[in-house]
């Protein structure tokens, strides 16, 4: 139904499949960020990804003084309709910054959460929930499913941020309060019959899901892969892979270049010839040792000194020509 009703420019799509049967047959649609994921390492790096382009999109809105998403692409398309441009204020050329452009939504959908969660539980838990807590106002929605619905993939911390649920028939009680803090799936009819719990009411509604045939989803992609080929975005798959060690958000992997902000704390140290940790932190608005992990890894790729007597660092590499 999202591609029926929205172009690539107005939704952007990640999906996460590990069966490789269900989402699988969108391989190629222009709506994809990525490539559909069947590897679960490759997942958690791809919401990792989602969490820092949260953060790059929290720090634009609030640059450019909109609450939402919404009010952001409003505020660019109401410049455009007086032939102004609005600049970018994190642009590598402050002098003369490229302008923005109205961003899409995006929208993580994860087919079986059970096998993601049995690969990389607490990482995948821990992101999860980041991005159901902050993501909504910048433009990032989550649609979650599973089979198996029991606490362990459902934890009480996705539960708590995901207040919106659809429960088809369970063979269970203890299922259905699983899903919906009450019972009554398990008297479902099946076939699409299902109780859907919209955010802020305690009371489900019962709804008939629609049928579609695998002809009609085969039909769809082949009309929409006529459009053209899909405009990746680099680096959504590239992050260090959840090998089994449980890291931290944002990188006690051994490689802090893997961190979303490294670029942009490379280019503020680069610009402003400040290498300290605190300016690091207060321009991205980080944590300490967030910022500390960005400098470190700075100095030990050569663009910065070891602190000196006074603390302080040079920056090695030579400032951007004018």
């Amino acid at each position: 139904s999202l591609l029926y009703k929205a172009t690539p420019d107005d939704v952007r799509l990640i999906m996460i499949d590990p069966k490789m049967l269900e989402l699988s047959v969108y391989e190629g649609i222009p709506h994809l960020l990525a490539p559909v994921v069947t590897d679960m390492k490759l997942a958690a790096n791809a919401l990792n990804w989602c969490v820092g382009e949260m953060e790059k999109r929290y720090r634009l809105m609030s640059a450019v003084g909109v609450r939402n998403l919404a009010g952001f692409n409003q505020k660019i398309r109401d410049a455009e309709a007086k032939e102004k441009k609005i600049g970018n204020p994190f642009s590598l050329t402050p002098d003369d910054p490229e302008p923005l452009s109205t961003l899409p939504l995006i929208v993580v959908v994860i087919d079986e959460l059970a096998d993601l969660m049995m690969v990389a539980g607490k990482k995948i838990e821990e992101l999860i929930a980041r991005l159901a807590q902050k993501a909504r106002a910048a433009g990032i929605h989550l649609i979650l499913a599973t089979q198996r619905p029991s606490v362990d993939v459902i934890t009480g911390l996705i539960k708590a941020n995901v207040p919106t649920r659809i429960a088809f028939q369970v063979s269970s009680k203890i299922d259905s309060r699983t899903i919906l803090d009450q019972m009554g799936a398990e008297s479902l009819l099946g076939q699409g019959d299902m109780l859907f719990l919209p955010p802020g009411t305690g009371y489900p509604q019962r709804v008939h899901g629609a049928f579609v045939a695998d002809e009609e989803v085969h039909r769809i992609v082949e009309y929409l892969k006529q459009f053209g080929e899909p405009q990746y975005e680099e680096g959504i798959l590239d992050g260090p892979a959840a090998d089994g060690a449980t890291q931290d958000l944002f990188g006690d992997a051994p490689d802090a270049e893997a961190d979303p902000l490294y670029d942009e704390a490379v280019a503020f140290v680069v610009r402003t010839r400040r290498a300290s940790i605190s300016s690091v932190q207060r321009q991205l608005r980080i944590g300490y040792n967030r910022a500390a992990r960005l400098v470190e890894q700075m100095e030990a790729a050569g663009l910065v000194s070891s602190m000196g007597i006074n603390g302080s660092r040079e920056v090695l590499v030579p400032a951007a020509a004018d």
